[in-house]
Parts: C-alpha cells; sequence; structure tokens
C-alpha cells in the first residue's frame, strides 16, 4: 500500500507541475524569471515555515547541510533552465531538461555502484523518446541554450536522487524546509545583485506567484520529497517526467494549442514506460511464482 502511496504522491505532483506551465507562462508577462523564482520560493518557504515550523526541534547539523544541497541544487537547475530558455526553443528545451529520466540510474551506477534495473532503464528510455516525440518541433541542433539545458538535466536529476537518497535517513519535511530557505535565500540576492528588485507588481503577477508558491513548489515538492521514502529514484523520475503530458493538455485546455499526432504518440510512449517500470516486473514474477506452483 505505501508503494503505491508514493507513487500517486508523484503522480500528483506531476500533475501540478504541468499546471505550473500555464502559470509560469502568465507569470513571465510581469516579473523577470529571477523575480519570479525568487518569489515563488520565498512564499514557499514562509508557508512551510507556518505549517510545518514546529518541527524544526528536529533540525540538526546532517539535515541543515543536506537541505542546503538540495536547495543549491535545485536552485541552479531552474536557473540554467531559465537562462537556456533564451537561447534555445521551448519544445528543445523541455526535451533536454527531460534527460534527467535517463541521467538518475546513471548518477546511482556511476557514484554508488548499484546495479541498473533492466526494466526501469528501458522505461527511462522510453519515457525519453516519448517525451520528445511529444515535446521536439523543430530540428535538434545544440548551441548554447541547449548545452545550458543539459546542466540543468544534469541538476534535476541530481536533486532526484539525492532527496530520495536523504529522506531515507531524514525527516522529508524538515529536510524541505531547509531546501526551500536555502533555495529563497540565494534567489533573494540573485535579484539583488541583479538590480532587479521589483517596486509594483501587478496583481496578475501577483496571483500567478502564489499559485507557484502554494501549489507548484510547496505542495508539490512536499509530495514529491515525502513519497522518495515510498519508492525508488528512477520510478520517481519516470513518474515525474509526465509532466510534460500533463502540460500539454492544460496548454491545449488553456492556451488552445493543437494535440498533432506525433505529440499523442508521445503521450502514449510516456504512460507506456510508467507501466513498464511499475508492473512489469510484477507481472513477470507472479507468472514464474504460479509456474513453480504448478511444477
Amino acid at each position: 500500500m505505501k508503494k503505491y502511496m508514493g507513487d500517486a504522491m508523484m503522480l500528483i505532483t506531476a500533475i501540478v507541475w504541468g499546471s505550473g506551465f500555464v502559470v509560469v507562462a502568465i507569470a513571465l508577462n510581469y516579473l523577470t524569471a529571477y523575480q519570479v523564482m525568487a518569489g515563488r520560493f520565498i512564499l514557499a518557504a514562509i508557508i512551510l515555515l507556518i505549517l510545518f515550523g514546529y518541527k524544526l526541534k528536529e533540525l540538526r547539523w546532517s539535515v541543515v547541510w543536506k537541505g542546503a544541497i538540495l536547495g543549491t541544487i535545485l536552485y541552479i537547475a531552474f536557473a540554467f533552465q531559465t537562462v537556456g530558455l533564451e537561447y534555445t526553443t521551448a519544445s528543445k528545451n523541455a526535451f533536454i531538461t527531460a534527460v534527467n529520466v535517463v541521467i538518475v540510474p546513471l548518477i546511482a551506477f556511476i557514484f554508488y555502484k548499484r546495479k541498473i534495473d533492466g526494466y526501469e532503464m528501458f522505461g527511462s528510455v522510453l519515457a525519453l523518446v516519448g517525451i520528445g516525440l511529444l515535446s521536439l518541433q523543430g530540428s535538434f541542433k545544440m548551441n548554447i541554450g541547449d548545452m545550458l539545458t543539459l546542466i540543468c538535466a544534469v541538476g534535476f536529476a541530481f536533486d532526484i536522487f539525492y532527496t530520495n537518497y536523504f529522506v531515507q535517513k531524514e525527516d522529508a519535511l524538515v529536510l524541505t524546509i531547509v531546501q526551500f530557505v536555502t533555495a529563497a535565500v540565494i534567489g533573494t540576492l540573485v535579484v539583488i545583485m541583479q538590480g532587479e528588485i521589483p517596486t509594483t507588481i501587478a496583481k496578475e503577477g501577483i496571483y500567478a506567484i502564489i499559485y507557484l508558491a502554494v501549489f507548484s513548489t510547496t505542495l508539490a515538492y512536499v509530495l514529491q520529497n515525502v513519497a522518495h521514502k515510498y519508492t525508488t529514484a528512477t520510478k520517481a523520475a519516470i513518474i515525474l517526467s509526465t509532466e510534460a503530458l500533463f502540460g500539454t493538455l492544460f496548454a491545449i485546455l488553456f492556451l488552445h494549442e493543437v494535440l498533432t499526432f506525433k505529440m499523442t504518440i508521445g503521450a502514449i510512449l510516456i504512460m507506456a514506460a510508467i507501466l513498464i517500470a511499475e508492473l512489469k516486473p510484477a507481472y513477470f514474477k507472479n507468472r514464474m511464482m504460479k509456474k513453480m506452483g504448478r511444477t
């Protein structure tokens, strides 16, 4: 039951992040990318402190340095993704970011010599192909924007992997609080250094920041970090990759974008990847057990 609870939390996170594409598009009409990042992390940190500040009595040095690492990785990943988008197309940006699905098991193998599960690896590759069909519209030539986005993908992969690694020994909520406070501090310093402190903000921009902070940041990351206790890092990456699918669906509903045949095939491949990673091993294991029981 706990296993499926973790997967369900990851799926909700993917849905919320998918909706965030529309909201970010609105926010960027009124604020710079760095202002949006700082705003969402500052408000999210405040919300977490109000709701779960009592848990800081469990704060230990191990949680502080681990949360600081996660917060730094998270902000850097978002920064490279945002800056990379200035030099490449949104579709290529989304596709290259999704490379984190494949990078997660590679991180486990390279740094910790963990065996790569065949089903999860195949599911990762299949999800990557699906996201490519879902997102890519033009040619695929690597430029500076693509390189920056690739660094972003590595950052998100490390965030997923180390969140999964750290929450096994630390309280997920306290870890998330430290993570957000770290990202908020970095975001504030960046805005100050760039001289982008806003004097006035349109109400549409404020509403967008509130949505991003409450749902796309606070709710999504709390669910994700808690869910890591009940699922694997690779499976989490695969489920979270459906963010591209839900982002497309929300874009169709609210931005009236057209879903092409290629995008439909991509969406199907993403869902197939999740089913393979989630059900295939258990399916074959059950079949083998039944056969052994009959002999």
